[in-house]
């Protein structure tokens, strides 16, 4: 359930198709330029805000983690950060926002934390 919606809460859309920019599944109507099937969930819910997820590469420990929460959380606009962290590898940050932030202002935040780069 999502939002409080079922399944049969849900519209039907047309599957858009990868030449038209959505994800490609096949049937999920998303609109996601995203190739793997992943679908923006904002779409289906606008309170849900605006998520974007980043590869960060130069994080080793929870330390820097929480450096990259702190400078990413302090962008205007930013609701939430999560990051699944992968000590000495790609680790995964997903920022929650109320509108699209541009990617040089979250490479500037993960610079301003430390050595972090996105990968």
């Amino acid at each position: 359930m999502l939002g409080g919606m079922t399944n049969r809460d849900l519209p039907l859309v047309d599957a858009p198709s990868e030449q038209a920019g959505g994800c490609g599944c096949g049937g999920c109507g998303c609109g996601s330029a995203s190739a793997d099937g992943t679908a923006d969930l904002s779409a289906v819910d606008p309170a849900a805000g605006v998520v974007g997820t980043y590869a960060v590469a130069g994080m080793t420990c929870g330390h820097c983690a929480n450096a990259v929460r702190q400078e990413l959380s302090a962008l205007d606009g930013v609701t939430a950060v999560d990051v699944d962290l992968v000590a000495g590898g790609v680790s995964t940050v997903t920022v929650t926002s109320d509108a699209p932030i541009a990617e040089s202002a979250i490479s500037d935040a993960l610079a301003e934390a430390g050595d972090y780069t996105l990968a």
